[in-house]
C-alpha cells in the first residue's frame, strides 16, 4: 500500500480559523440576524485603490488582443515590476538590492511555507512563540515534531522580543512588525540577531509583510537596512495588507546572491541559485494583469493611494489601543502595526474571552493561544475593518463588558 507524509498527522488537527469559523457558524445558527463585527482574520476591506483598478482594466484588455496577449510569463517575475521594487523598496532606502534578487510570488505565506524546499532536513529550526501558524505547521510537515524544532518564548516579561537562542540553531524566522503581537523590533535590537546569525553561519527568515505599517521612521523597514544581512537573511513581503491584495495574491521574496552555504562535500553554494531552481519546477509565475496591478503600486499616484490606506487602518488602530486602554486594558501594538494584542481581561483564557466576546458584544477577535502556548491569556484584534464598524467595536465592548 502507498504511504503519506505521516508528518501531517502531527499537525493540530484543525488550522486556528477554521476553528473560529465553525465557532462562528455555529454561533450564527443559534442567533439569526445577529449582526456580527469581525476584528479577528487580518483580511482587508477597503477596495482596491484606483491607481491598481486602472493598471488591472488595461492588463485585461492587452490580454484580450493578438498583439498584446501573454502567456506564460517569467517564474521569477516580469522585469517592469521587479525593477520597481528593487529601486521604491529599496534603493531609495539606501539598501543595495537589484531586481534580479527579487522573485514575484503569490503570497507570503506561500513563500514562507515553501522555502523549506531548499532546506536541509537536519536542519534545528528556531520560531518565536507566539507566532504566525504557518512558520511552525510547515516545519512541521516537513521535519516532524521533532528536536530539530526550537520555539523561543516571548512574553510580557521581554516585550514579545524572543532572546538569542543558548543552543545551535541554523535557521530562524522573524517577523517585524509582528503577527500576533504588533511589536517591533528596533534597529540594535535586530541588529543583535543579524550579528548572531553571521557568527553562528544561521539563516534568517524574515517576514517584512507588514512594513508598510512602521510609522516610527527610525525603525527599520528591512532587515537589510542593516549591515551585512544580506549574507545571512532572506526577506518576504507581500502586497495584502498594504495595497489590498489579499484576493489578487502577489508578494515577492528577497534572495540576495552574496546569501552562500556550504554543501557536504564543501563547495560554497547560492541559495539564489537553489531557490531559483525550485520556482522554476514547481511554480509557473504569478499571473500577468497581477503583476500589472503590483505595478501600479509604484506610481506616484499609487504611492499615495497605499499611504492613504495604511493611514486609514492605522487610525482604527488608534481607536481600538486607545478604547481598550482607557479600559485600563494592558495591550500591545497598534502603534506600528496593524494588530492589537491585549491581555484577556479578568484573567480569562484565550478561548473563553473569545466566546465572551462573541456571545456578548457579538464581535469576533482570534485567540492567542491559536498562536502558541505562550499566546494563551491574550488575544488579538485586527484593524482591517470600516471606521465605523471598528467604532462600534469599541462602544460594545464599553456597554456590554
Amino acid at each position: 500500500m502507498f504511504r503519506i507524509n505521516e508528518n501531517y498527522l502531527q499537525l493540530n488537527q484543525n488550522y486556528l480559523f477554521s476553528t473560529i469559523s465553525r465557532k462562528i457558524d455555529t454561533f450564527s445558527s443559534s442567533h439569526p440576524g445577529v449582526d456580527l463585527i469581525r476584528l479577528g482574520i487580518g483580511d482587508v476591506t477597503l477596495p482596491l485603490s484606483p491607481a491598481v483598478i486602472g493598471a488591472l482594466h488595461a492588463a485585461v484588455d492587452e490580454m484580450a488582443q493578438k498583439e498584446s496577449f501573454h502567456g506564460y510569463g517569467p517564474e521569477q517575475g516580469y522585469g517592469f515590476l521587479r525593477e520597481k521594487i528593487a529601486e521604491i523598496d529599496f534603493r531609495q532606502r539606501g539598501v543595495p538590492i537589484s531586481a534580479d534578487e527579487i522573485f514575484i510570488g503569490d503570497g507570503s505565506k506561500s513563500d514562507s511555507g515553501n522555502i523549506g524546499d531548499i532546506l536541509g532536513d537536519d536542519n534545528a529550526v528556531a520560531i518565536t512563540n507566539p507566532v504566525y501558524p504557518v512558520y511552525l505547521d510547515s516545519n512541521i510537515m516537513r521535519l516532524g515534531r521533532s528536536s530539530h524544532i526550537l520555539l523561543l518564548p516571548c512574553s510580557e516579561d521581554n516585550g514579545f522580543l524572543p532572546e538569542l537562542p543558548a543552543e545551535r540553531v541554523d535557521v530562524i524566522y522573524l517577523c517585524y512588525p509582528n503577527n500576533p503581537t504588533g511589536t517591533v523590533m528596533t534597529r540594535p535590537e535586530l541588529k543583535k540577531w543579524v550579528d548572531w546569525a553571521l557568527e553562528n553561519e544561521s539563516l534568517i527568515l524574515f517576514d517584512a509583510a507588514y512594513e508598510a505599517y512602521i510609522q516610527d521612521d527610525n525603525l527599520p523597514k528591512s532587515i537589510y537596512e542593516i549591515e551585512n544581512a544580506q549574507h545571512c537573511a532572506i526577506e518576504f513581503r507581500s502586497f495584502s495588507k498594504n495595497a489590498g491584495f489579499t484576493g489578487l495574491r502577489c508578494s515577492y521574496t528577497v534572495v540576495p546572491k552574496s546569501l552562500m552555504v556550504r554543501a557536504s562535500n564543501g563547495e560554497m553554494i547560492s541559495l539564489h541559485g537553489l531557490w531559483n531552481r525550485r520556482q522554476s519546477t514547481k511554480f509557473n509565475g504569478t499571473a500577468y494583469i497581477v503583476q500589472r496591478a503590483a505595478e501600479a503600486v509604484y506610481s506616484p499616484r499609487g504611492q499615495q493611494e497605499i499611504r492613504e490606506m495604511v493611514a486609514y487602518y492605522m487610525q482604527n488602530a488608534t481607536i481600538i489601543r486607545e478604547g481598550l486602554t482607557s479600559r485600563g486594558w494592558t495591550v500591545f501594538g497598534g502603534e506600528n502595526a496593524p494588530y492589537i494584542w491585549l491581555q484577556c481581561p479578568s484573567g480569562l483564557d484565550s478561548w473563553s474571552f473569545f466566546d465572551l466576546l462573541l456571545d456578548r458584544c457579538h464581535i469576533v477577535g482570534t485567540p492567542g493561544v491559536g498562536f502558541g502556548t505562550n499566546g494563551e491569556g491574550y488575544f488579538r484584534l485586527t484593524a482591517f475593518n470600516s471606521r465605523e464598524r471598528t467604532v462600534e467595536a469599541i462602544r460594545r465592548i464599553d456597554n456590554f463588558l
